[in-house]
């Protein structure tokens, strides 16, 4: 049966075979027609032709102007992008594209393919992921036209170069590479397009497929491209010399090569003054820490370092913990894999019912729980503080990491205490540090240190003194503006 299915697959059908594999489905139409002059064949499929385009630009000229071949045909269609051609794989890329077929006989080779394309697209709507209170309010669509226009509103110069091409066997999706010639780095761009041609697929659904196959290590926690809804986020990371890949059908557009400090800083840094952009970047971070290390500190204390634990604060741990069965261990892991099931179902309930699930869920079990004698009141409070920490990382993929890591955290904080969570976390560092995106170092500007790129990495500086883009970038031009002015207009800026 698969030695069949390649052989078909391979196969280079007739216009006859081709037509009679379009007449099994419902919604391919053709119907032959007259004119004065000539008489001819029209095909196409319904479901993808704009039917006012055909009826108002394509038979409406060719009833009213006269016409006798299919060259003085395609002078008096007033549309573009119009194919005379015999070679069957053209007729079935294009009719299947929503272009129609029109030829002087049933059969006929050659024909006129011309483009009527329906356009059925979402309308720009706020976006959802990476919501911002100052800032524009557009988020990309599925439709891959419609994220190019708006890129291009905000990078409104010739230099910015859009390479297409289509993935996968049976989707055809198109995907688009993005990037400004003489500010990004040339070996980028082909590194990025290189990987985006090896890939062999017959479905690409979604810009989480190209960026699972094209990322440096697949088999990693950590994402390695940066996945944005946001067009300002991406007309900014492109201005810094970076590459963007656009997939059809996807709302987001993913963008290489990325850092680790990246998925913790929000766009809406950019748009607040810098004291107060570099405070909530640390309030991230240190938000972030919190989630990771809070309920594996408690594991540990509870199991190896009592001395650790103030007399006051002992007194009430022990008594919250008196008639608790299970131990430190058991009781984390049960309160953590409660707050994530409350998670996942809010996640896939409609909106309004996910809400409802999500609080009073966490009201009712975390009060029950207690009540019962699981589970103490001190670790409710810390694993909900930590559920709720891990709620500030602005990228959502980032986010999910934060929730996996925790959990080897919490065995090696069984094992072997403090100690343990200081070797899961040398595990992670290590990790960290051979992890690339596109060849070019996970863990820059902290290692290998560049104190220039430190200026917008825990810290936002001014942007005057943000005179250059980012040096692991590479970038073929590096000023981002003249420091004399920056200084002329310093206050300005700020």
């Amino acid at each position: 049966m698969g030695e069949m299915y390649k052989q078909n697959w391979k196969k280079k059908d007739s216009v006859t075979e081709m037509m009679s594999i379009f007449r099994t489905s419902a919604d391919f139409t053709q119907f032959d027609a007259k004119t004065e002059e000539v008489k001819y064949w029209i095909s196409y499929f319904r479901t993808l032709v704009d039917v006012s385009t055909l009826h108002d630009n394509i038979l409406k000229p060719m009833h009213t102007v006269p016409w006798k071949n299919l060259e003085e045909l395609k002078q008096i269609l007033p549309i573009e992008g119009m194919i005379i051609t015999m070679d069957t794989d053209v007729m079935k890329e294009k009719v299947l594209d929503g272009f129609i077929m029109i030829a002087l006989s049933e059969y006929g080779s050659p024909c006129l393919l011309v483009q009527a394309k329906v356009n059925k697209a979402r309308e720009v709507t706020l976006p959802e992921v990476e919501f911002t209170v100052v800032g524009p309010k557009e988020a990309f669509v599925e439709s891959i036209e419609s994220n190019i226009n708006m890129i291009r509103k905000r990078i409104p110069i010739q230099e910015l170069r859009i390479r297409l091409l289509k993935l996968g066997k049976i989707s055809k999706t198109k995907i688009a590479v993005v990037y400004i010639e003489g500010i990004a780095n040339d070996e980028n761009v082909k590194t990025v397009w290189q990987r985006i041609n090896d890939i062999e697929m017959d479905q690409i659904n979604d810009s989480s497929y190209v960026s699972q196959m094209i990322s440096d290590n697949n088999h990693s926690p950590f994402p390695q491209m940066l996945d944005t809804e946001r067009p300002d986020r991406v007309a900014a990371i492109l201005s810094e010399g970076k590459v963007a890949v656009i997939v059809d059908g996807s709302p987001h557009v993913l963008i290489a090569p990325t850092t680790l400090v990246e998925f913790f800083s929000s766009f809406e840094d950019y748009f607040s003054n810098w004291l107060l952009a570099s405070f909530f970047r640390i309030i991230r971070l240190f938000a972030v820490a919190f989630s990771i290390f809070a309920t594996p500190i408690y594991v540990a204390t509870m199991n190896y370092h009592y001395e650790l634990i103030p007399s006051d604060m002992l007194n009430t741990l022990i008594t919250s913990r008196r008639e608790v069965p299970l131990t430190p261990l058991l009781e984390a892991l049960f309160l953590e894999l409660t707050i994530e099931l409350l998670r996942e179902a809010g996640a896939r309930l409609p909106t309004k019912v996910g809400q409802t699930i999500g609080i009073v869920g966490g009201i009712v079990i975390g009060t029950a729980s207690v009540e019962a004698g699981l589970t103490s009141n001190i670790l409710l409070i810390i694993v909900a503080l930590a559920a709720l920490a891990s709620f500030t990382t602005p990228v959502y993929k980032m986010g999910n990491t934060i929730r996996l890591i925790r959990f080897p955290f919490l065995f090696f904080a069984e094992m072997f205490g403090l100690l343990g969570i200081v070797l899961c976390f040398s595990f992670i560092t290590a990790h960290l540090l051979r992890l690339t995106s596109l060849g070019r170092p996970f863990l820059e500007p902290i290692y290998p240190p560049r104190l220039h790129d430190l200026k917008d990495a825990i810290i936002r500086f001014p942007f005057s003194m943000m005179t250059k883009r980012p040096q692991a970038l590479r970038t073929e031009h590096p000023d981002r503006m003249n420091p004399k002015n920056s200084q002329k207009n310093k206050e300005v800026d700020e």
